[in-house]
């Protein structure tokens, strides 16, 4: 009888589990009522690291290409008010500094960020066609206090010049706020503001989310190591990838930097040199897998925020723009919901 048993736990440690059959969601929507969303995702550079003397002027074809899409809601990458004011709360868990403060327009608002957010949203829901200046610089104010800068210089830009002055809770400490915005080197700004705001869009939207970064590792010195070293083996095909980048971010016409960015073959490459080497190399703690958990985590995380941002408008016009690095991950998880079609990216900037 012995022997037997043992005979029966080698087979059941030998032979392979068969992988689970999935069910195809695929064609759910097939016979969906109404009009399909379309979703375009655009891979950027982050403009905070181009070379002294950027232009904004350089971004006016890709500007031009987006505009032709005509989107209804455009997402950014950078954390909402809602995160903020939650990594505010748990300060032990995600740091002080997560997110810009919030001082000035507190104090000129008299609104703490949970406060603005239900302001913000009562706002829009009786919004009229027609806006006045009052209305704008009120719903600037508003959007600075609840941790929505982008939003905020959508409104700021839709005043006439001679408008953009203080009044109407936004006071001389925020338009000096908007003033240094105007100035940064941002893509949250000088592509997804200026676009919403040539559009007639009231707000951008925040998707990014961050509160699934922190790692509880015994050694995070050995993690950063570890990650470090699993990220060296893809770094020759990004780094000739970067130069690429570099040579055309120079251009005094940008349109051609973002055509490359968002090839699919390069984003192929670039996505198989970031997790590829990662998931490949060997740790006892499993470290490099972790870290390509927690960028799955972020992703999906990402991803859902913009599925929210069109619930309630099924068969809305979608952009997303965000870092090149997390285009793969958004096309194939946003091209699997029910009800949506991926715009080619590629193809509209041609």
């Amino acid at each position: 009888m012995e022997k037997w048993t043992k005979w029966l736990c080698s087979v059941i440690v030998t032979v392979p589990l068969a992988a689970q059959a999935q069910v195809n969601l695929k064609g759910l929507d097939r016979d969906m009522a109404g009009p399909r969303a379309q979703i375009l995702v655009l891979g950027t550079v982050h403009l905070s690291g181009m070379a002294a003397g950027f232009n904004p002027a350089s971004l006016d074809g890709v500007l031009n290409r987006l505009a032709a899409f005509k989107p209804d809601i455009i997402t950014i990458e950078t954390e909402s008010g809602e995160e903020c004011d939650l990594a505010a709360r748990h300060a032990a868990k995600y740091g002080a500094d997560y997110c810009a403060p919030t001082d000035a327009a507190l104090a000129a608002t008299g609104l703490d960020v949970p406060a603005a957010i239900a302001e913000v949203d009562k706002t829009l829901q009786t919004w009229p066609a027609q806006a006045t200046p009052t209305q704008r610089r009120r719903l600037a104010a508003l959007f600075l206090a609840a941790n929505d800068r982008a939003s905020a210089y959508v409104q700021w830009l839709q005043l006439p010049a001679g408008e953009r002055r203080a009044g109407d809770s936004l006071n001389a400490a925020l338009v000096e706020l908007l003033g240094k915005i105007e100035t940064r080197n941002n893509e949250n700004y000088q592509l997804a503001a200026r676009l919403a705001a040539r559009l007639g869009l009231q707000r951008v939207h925040a998707v990014d989310n961050h509160t699934g970064d922190h790692i509880d590792v015994p050694d995070i010195k050995a993690f950063v190591r570890s990650i470090e070293a699993a990220s060296a083996a893809g770094a020759a095909a990004l780094n000739e990838r970067k130069k690429q980048e570099d040579v055309l971010a120079q251009a005094a016409e940008l349109l051609p930097l973002y055509r490359y960015l968002n090839e699919p073959a390069g984003l192929q490459l670039a996505a198989e040199a970031n997790v590829g080497p990662a998931m490949r190399a060997k740790s006892a703690e499993g470290y490099p897998q972790m870290w390509v958990a927690g960028w799955e985590i972020r992703n999906l995380r990402m991803v859902a925020n913009i599925r929210e941002t069109f619930r309630e408008r099924p068969g809305a016009r979608v952009l997303s723009i965000v870092g090149a690095a997390h285009k793969p991950w958004f096309d194939g998880w946003l091209g699997q919901l029910q009800g949506v079609d991926m715009v080619d990216a590629a193809g509209l900037l041609k």
